[in-house]
């Protein structure tokens, strides 16, 4: 089964905010510990579930997300998203 956890991409059972902050990841929570996400408010506004389902992935604005010099982790939330956009069309049979 595949289980989303963020909405751009981000592992949060490995982040270590999970334990420090008491975040319980985007798509459990109405505003993230550090304040608005513009990529949550993006995808929510979209009523999609991640930003894989979109059809301009990976936008700008996630690229900007996921190689910003301070908080970026180099394109996985990126790889992450197309890891269960696979695992999302498995389960529905796309491609099949």
């Amino acid at each position: 089964m595949c289980k989303i956890e963020s909405r751009c991409g981000i592992e949060c059972l490995k982040c270590e905010f999970r334990d420090t902050m008491g975040c319980k990841g985007c798509t459990n929570i109405t505003i993230p510990f550090h304040g608005e996400c513009a990529v949550k408010k993006c995808v929510e506004g979209k009523e999609l579930v991640f930003c894989g389902e979109c059809q301009k992935f990976p936008c700008e604005l996630l690229k900007s997300y996921a190689y910003d010099k301070e908080h970026g982790d180099n394109g996985a939330r990126i790889e992450k998203c197309c890891e269960w956009c696979k695992k999302v069309e498995e389960k529905i049979g796309v491609n099949s």
